[in-house]
């Protein structure tokens, strides 16, 4: 059964330069109902303005993802790395003991959407690491790429957690892909643009659905959609490695 989350249901940050909608409880937004899905604990979708950005700031024993949809973004860390992210690209910073790292706007002129997704470790105060990836549109095409996974294999991103992550784009009646994640998993769903039937059931640009003791799953009669899909251990809740 899917629990459709629908996107105006989420929470809203309007900072001027920055306009943001929060998946799960994050900053100023509070939600005791939205406090993440197993591990996946956080899904902020930014929009920032031409030139500007988050500032340096620390993070730690956290997996952070950006998913760039539109734009370029420019990343500096304390590890010394320093890269733009452009649409197609995953970037995964694993915080591990502790990062400094600040996010702007590498444009002057136009605007940066992209999606920031933090997933809970299961280790505490591990090296901190860099990883980025360039995923084509036709990696992504009438299916689902693995896109980060706990071993890294076939090109993916790897992730201190027993959790996948699968991107796909969908057009028309021609376009589907079935996952099958087994009967003791969860899933979470989300549509970062267009829209898409999944399992028959409509979901929209900005919607998301939980999935329990998922099983098979099936995506098609997208119109021009982009979907981000977490497959996750079946707990509720993130929670921290001792």
């Amino acid at each position: 059964m899917l629990e459709v989350r629908k996107s105006n249901h989420r929470g809203r940050a309007q900072h001027g330069w920055l306009q943001s909608r929060h998946t799960f409880s994050f900053g100023h937004y509070r939600d005791a109902n939205q406090q993440g899905f197993s591990d996946l604990l956080v899904i902020n979708d930014d929009h920032v303005s031409p030139g500007q950005g988050f500032g340096t700031h620390g993070h730690r024993d956290m997996e952070i993802f950006s998913y760039v949809l539109d734009g370029a973004l420019e990343h500096k860390d304390s590890m010394g790395t320093g890269s733009v992210i452009r649409s197609g690209d995953v970037q995964l910073m694993s915080a591990g003991s502790g990062v400094q790292h600040s996010e702007f706007n590498h444009s002057a002129a136009e605007p940066v959407h992209f999606l920031q997704i933090w997933i809970v470790p299961n280790v505490r105060n591990a090296e901190p690491r860099y990883q980025q990836v360039h995923f084509t549109d036709a990696e992504k095409r009438g299916r689902l790429r693995q896109i980060i996974s706990p071993e890294g294999e076939d090109g993916a991103l790897a992730v201190r957690q027993d959790a996948r992550v699968y991107a796909g784009l969908f057009h028309g009646a021609e376009e589907s892909a079935e996952l099958n994640v087994g009967p003791d998993r969860n899933v979470y769903v989300h549509v970062a643009r267009g829209s898409v039937e999944l399992n028959g059931e409509r979901l929209e640009e900005g919607d998301g659905a939980r999935i329990r003791d998922a099983g098979a799953l099936r995506f098609a009669h997208g119109d021009h959609a982009e979907v981000l899909v977490f497959d996750l251990r079946p707990n509720e809740l993130p929670t921290m490695p001792h």
